[in-house]
């Protein structure tokens, strides 16, 4: 999956140079809102240790992406599937100077495509709060229908969006 490629973006490990980029974004809550919310430094730095972790386990996570051109970090598209988790997810989240692009439609496919061609996975879902619209745009933009409510773990009521 790091090897994954879309004409303008890349998929990569994340480094220590990614580290401010990740914290930041964390810090506010206009932005880690859907996300799990806002961390402190050391959550965020955990919390990117995590994806690396994720990826050793399955050979999948949620990947840093870089735009080609100029090798800036504009997020992280990815697959998630811990043990206690329900059943494989496709998430996404991207920094805001970078949204509005069709980065997310565009790394989120290459991400859908390998999920369900590659690694032939039997469900892929994405989990949303229902407040969060840009999100569900993005699902459906990506193929997801509506497939009900989950009570998710800790993060409470979440929408189910089902890929096919």
């Amino acid at each position: 999956m790091i090897d994954l490629e879309t004409q303008r973006l890349k998929f990569r490990q994340w480094s220590e140079e990614d580290f401010n980029s990740i914290s930041n974004f964390f810090s506010y809550e206009s932005t880690a809102r859907y996300v799990g919310g806002i961390k402190s430094a050391e959550e965020a730095w955990r919390l990117m240790a995590t994806y690396i972790g994720h990826y050793e386990l399955h050979g999948y996570s949620y990947l840093a992406i870089e735009e080609k051109s100029n090798g800036n970090l504009i997020g992280t598209v990815g697959l998630w599937n811990s043990k206690p988790w329900p059943e494989p997810e496709l998430g996404y989240w991207l920094l805001p100077e970078c949204q509005g692009n069709g980065y997310g439609v565009e790394a989120g496919t290459a991400v859908k495509d390998f999920a369900l061609d590659q690694l032939k996975l039997d469900s892929l879902v994405s989990y949303i709060d229902s407040d969060n619209a840009p999100s569900v745009k993005l699902a459906q933009a990506l193929g997801a229908t509506f497939d009900g409510e989950i009570d998710l773990l800790d993060f409470g009521p979440h929408q189910v969006y089902r890929y096919k």
